[in-house]
């Protein structure tokens, strides 16, 4: 006889661990390390001494302190060197562009903080009072909090396990006085992992309005993009569209376009066809954008009449039509 599995038994899958054995229970449930599924498991001990189960103490908190916050937006992608946090950057200086518009950065990509540099407030400190953690602000109405404000130093590695890094995102959820903000976009670190999971889980309250998925051209990244699609679906985020980064090669002189990296399996839109997710657009690859993002200025403002600002200010306008703003 096959086994069936009621819906109130089914784990959710934020709780189960990435390395769990097929049949894992949850780490919310109360047969967490003592089901047969979890024999041989590596976190069994753990699963088993954390039992009983409840509700996270900081989930009211951090819903009372998103209830200020029009729209949540996460920026992911499935590799490491794709240009996610520049476009995180760029996406918000564009918001922020209309002076009536609050917007906020979270990043989250705790091992490699790079936001601070891209916005070019690098050697800020986080000061508290007594509403909580003050962003820093970049201008008026745009703030960002990183852990990269509390490091020591630029060159000061971060070597954390999974519990601290996830006690860290729910201190910038529950702490952080964001006010009252149009938007709040989150950059996470590349992959699905426990960042990824803490973000998901502690808004699932006060609720996601959307991921985009930033990728290059060529088949080594898009591989990985696929795997956060499948995460995004598994774990009920709307994905509001996928963006080509470094889609070819600006020459600042001349303006011609030339492609470096070749989409040998079609690129992002073949993609977006195949899953039936919106191409929000393509980024050529500007060198002025690295040289933007060292001197911590808004690359839409430096350089607006390069193809990439207006590809940018594009994919920015089709998200804003997505979210009904």
């Amino acid at each position: 006889m096959i086994a069936t599995q009621t819906a109130s038994s089914v784990p959710d899958p934020l709780s189960v661990p990435a390395n769990a054995p097929e049949h894992c229970p949850g780490t919310e449930s109360q047969l967490a390390g003592k089901a047969e599924a979890c024999d041989g498991c590596a976190n069994q001990e753990t699963c088993a001494s954390n039992t009983p189960k409840g509700p996270d103490p900081a989930l009211p908190l951090i819903t009372a302190r998103m209830s200020t916050v029009k729209r949540k937006i996460l920026v992911l992608s499935g590799k490491g060197g794709v240009g996610k946090s520049t476009f995180t950057a760029q996406l918000a200086w564009a918001f922020a562009a209309d002076d009536q518009t609050q917007t906020g950065i979270m990043d989250v990509d705790i091992c490699g903080p790079s936001i601070p540099t891209i916005l070019g407030i690098a050697s800020e400190q986080v000061h508290a009072s007594s509403s909580g953690w003050s962003p820093i602000y970049v201008q008026d109405n745009l703030g960002v909090m990183s852990v990269g404000f509390m490091l020591p130093s630029s060159r000061d590695a971060v070597m954390w396990r999974g519990p601290k890094k996830n006690g860290l995102i729910s201190q910038f959820l529950k702490d952080v006085d964001w006010g009252d903000l149009d938007y709040l976009l989150v950059d996470t670190p590349p992959g699905t992992s426990d960042e990824h999971l803490s973000v998901v889980q502690y808004l699932k309250e006060s609720g996601i309005d959307g991921a985009v998925l930033i990728t290059t051209p060529q088949e080594v990244a898009l591989q990985d993009v696929r795997r956060e699609i499948d995460f995004c679906r598994k774990v009920g985020i709307k994905i509001l569209g996928l963006v080509e980064n470094m889609s070819g090669f600006v020459c600042p002189n001349c303006k011609g376009e030339s492609q470096i990296f070749k989409p040998t399996t079609g690129g992002a839109k073949k993609l977006a066809e195949d899953t039936g997710i919106e191409l929000l657009g393509a980024v050529p690859l500007d060198p002025r954008i690295g040289k933007s993002a060292d001197y911590g200025v808004s690359f839409l403002d430096e350089y607006p009449d390069s193809p990439a600002t207006t590809a940018y200010l594009d994919i920015i306008d089709r998200i804003k039509d997505i979210l009904g703003d």
